[in-house]
């Protein structure tokens, strides 16, 4: 220390004021090094000292997880000087340390300051409360709260309106009623606060009866009243009636502020009419509105608007750039997405874990995507986000689609703790993959690991079940669902569909979809491609008529499944109708499936000129598939010179395939052109291909002894796999 600044032979009050200087900035370590300059002069801290000490480091504006070990460190040092001073003994200052220890994310220093307090009061215990509660520690919240009712103390309604966000989860809502008959009991539920507080717990445990009637008996309603109403319905999905309370509001003179126009958005308002009022009422300035509003462009893909807003934001945040970068990612725009990387880094900003897995998802062509995954795989492990579990999912999902199995399972044995959403995304991966059996393997493990499966994991385990034709394992699963009760999301009734269809129970299908209240489009498409797939074409398209009935509208797939019911029947007119509606009044562009669906059903019925005439008028090129039908035609009609045009055709687009020296070999065959199967044979051979290439799947019955080596998990067999789904 100076010996100027000693011969200015400061107070104890002007150190105070000194200290107090730095309540609300970023320098909080400076409050520290004036405390330090006071002891050093021998001046003894008072507790106003200590007070504003405290002060300076809770009001920092920091987050307790950008907190550096040095500010912990700091705060542990003017700790130990109020216990050796001994205003430790002044409750408020014990208090106010207890408080910024929790807000610092020291939440076992917090408590054990707590427990060793001479003296405690209901400010103490509100704020070990708050702090259990601002950061989900919502079964520790109510444990204390059930303590200070043991030890006599009466809550006051900061310690109401602290605790029932904690109650805020429909599995905690008996939890939250006790505390509002508590808070009727003690009078205290005719405060605003915590009836603002108990609107919006009831609300968030979808109780929206309870959030009305307390909204309905309140007289003066303020803004957050009318704000906490809004985002209730919002975030039950009665976006109409969040609107219509908005309305109420502005017609009632309520004051609107950026947190009502929020939760307005939030309740998936008209952006553009939004946008307007805003602009009429001033708000349009405010950062956080101007936020929501270029996050609800995003959403309804208009890049450009969310673009314009993003420029007159006064302060570049994460979260409007994390908006802008997750639309591009899901639209596969690499480039727009790359740029809002960039500009990230040009503000000195880093990706969270939100925003680095939006990235991820986005990848989605190995060609085309490898490197830029691989560089954000290295960027995520150089600042650390890799540890988190949703980025270990992300990056899991990504090497499953890029069909790099080995690294996705490598990054699955590394993670420490397993969750269920890591399990989900590496059963649906291998079932993505093609690899069924691993699927159902890594299924079992995720049982003995004690994880319960959820939708997504049933939906996963149906999907591997048809690909390989395990019927009777899926319909334990269908059966364990049933039997626990358990919601049957849109995703799960499909794939029981599917899974039905494909294993021959069309009779179970139709069971499964005519219990559905509602179908989606997904559901329609799986039953009707089922009927097509077993050879019940005129059902299928009664289907597809009873869908447009009800006012859906078909999609690509849809069509798929039309197409081939047509095909398999024999249905030439009801194709071209078909195929007719897709491309010309719904304006849907067929893929080389439907054309290839197309060709088949117009090349079996003898009709080559208008198939052939119809591959010319194809906007995209034709491919081995599209060629390939026309070729299985001519092998039906004896069509010999035609289908000589097309083996050749076929031979320079993939000469590897074995599938149309099959069809030239059965043409000949059928017009004793012996000599000419022979050439085809030994063609065959010299690619090394001898024409018994196939593949059949059927389920081994309990009957049949044969082991099922490729299923075994964990030393179990199928039936133990089994066994651990009909015992759950």
């Amino acid at each position: 220390m100076s010996s100027a600044f000693r011969l200015l032979n400061p107070s104890v009050q002007f150190f105070n004021s000194a200290i107090e200087s730095y309540i609300g900035t970023v320098h909080s370590r400076w409050a520290l090094v004036r405390f330090g300059q006071l002891l050093q002069l021998n001046l003894k801290p008072n507790d106003l000292t200590f007070s504003l000490l405290i002060k300076a480091y809770a009001s920092n504006g920091r987050p307790s997880a950008s907190v550096s070990v040095n500010a912990k460190t700091e705060l542990n040092q003017a700790h130990a000087h109020l216990v050796k001073s001994g205003f430790d003994h002044f409750v408020y200052l014990s208090t106010a340390l207890l408080d910024t220890y929790m807000k610092l994310g020291c939440d076992s220093q917090a408590r054990r300051m707590f427990e060793y307090m001479p003296e405690r009061d209901v400010v103490s215990w509100n704020a070990l409360i708050c702090g259990y509660s601002r950061k989900g520690m919502d079964v520790e919240a109510l444990k204390l709260f059930i303590r200070m009712l043991g030890e006599g103390f009466s809550p006051r309604a900061t310690t109401l309106v602290s605790l029932v966000p904690s109650c805020g989860h429909p599995d905690l809502v008996f939890q939250g009623r006790c505390i509002h008959s508590l808070g009727i009991k003690s009078g205290l539920d005719l405060d605003c606060h915590v009836r603002n507080a108990l609107m919006s717990m009831y609300a968030k445990c979808r109780e929206l009866e309870s959030t009305e009637s307390l909204f309905d008996a309140m007289v003066d309603r303020s803004v957050v009243s009318w704000n906490t109403m809004i985002s209730a319905y919002g975030q039950n999905g009665f976006f109409s009636d969040a609107i219509c309370v908005f309305k109420e509001m502005v017609e009632e003179r309520q004051e609107v502020n950026s947190v009502s126009l929020v939760s307005l958005l939030s309740a998936h308002a008209d952006p553009d009419s939004t946008h307007c009022y805003a602009i009429k009422t001033g708000l349009v300035s405010d950062d956080c509105v101007l936020t929501s509003l270029l996050c609800t462009y995003t959403k309804h893909e208009d890049m450009g608007s969310a673009e314009s807003l993003y420029e007159r934001l006064i302060q570049k945040n994460l979260v409007s750039l994390t908006a802008l970068l997750s639309s591009y990612a899901e639209k596969g725009n690499i480039k727009g997405m790359m740029k809002c990387f960039f500009k990230i880094g040009h503000l000195d900003m880093k990706l969270d874990a939100v925003a680095l897995v939006s990235i991820l998802h986005g990848l989605t062509h190995f060609s085309a995507h490898i490197s830029i995954g691989l560089a954000f795989h290295c960027y995520g492990f150089k600042t650390g986000l890799c540890v988190h579990s949703l980025i270990a999912n992300g990056l899991i999902s990504m090497y499953f689609k890029f069909n790099n199995i080995e690294d996705a399972f490598l990054l699955f044995s590394e993670m420490h703790e397993k969750s269920l959403t890591s399990w989900n995304s590496v059963i649906s991966g291998c079932v993505q993959a093609g690899t069924a059996s691993k699927a159902i393997e890594l299924f079992g493990e995720m049982r003995l690991s004690g994880h319960k499966p959820d939708a997504i994991t049933i939906a996963s385990l149906l999907c591997a079940c048809s690909q390989v034709g395990y019927l009777q394992l899926g319909e334990k699963v269908h059966n364990y669902v049933l039997r626990n009760h358990l919601e049957l999301e849109d995703f799960v009734e499909t794939a029981l569909i599917d899974l039905y269809t494909k294993c021959g129970r069309i009779e179970l299908a139709q069971r499964v979809f005519k219990s559905i209240k509602e179908p989606c489009l997904a559901s329609w498409n799986s039953i009707i491609s089922g009927f097509s797939l077993c050879g019940l074409e005129h059902k299928s398209l009664t289907y597809y008529s009873e869908m447009r009935g009800r006012g859906l509208m078909p999609d690509k797939i849809t069509f798929l499944g039309v197409l081939a019911a047509c095909t398999h029947g024999g249905l030439v007119s009801e194709g071209r109708k078909y195929f007719h509606v897709m491309t010309k009044d719904l304006a849907l562009r067929p893929t080389l499936q439907h054309h290839a669906f197309m060709v088949t059903l117009l090349g079996r019925a003898g009709l080559f000129e208008e198939a052939l005439l119809f591959v010319k008028n194809m906007e995209v090129e034709p491919d081995s598939a599209v060629w390939g039908a026309l070729l299985s035609a001519c092998c039906i009609h004896g069509e010999v010179e035609l289908g000589e045009c097309l083996a050749k055709k076929l031979w320079f687009l993939d000469q590897k395939n074995g599938g149309f020296y099959v069809l030239m070999s059965n043409l000949y065959a059928s017009k004793g052109r012996w000599d000419d199967v022979g050439r085809v044979r030994g063609m065959m051979k010299d690619m090394g291909r001898d024409g018994c290439y196939g593949a059949s799947a059927m389920e081994i019955t309990s009957m049949e002894e044969k082991r099922l080596d490729d299923l075994h998990v964990n030393g179990s067999s199928w039936q133990q796999l089994s066994f651990l789904y009909s015992h759950a």
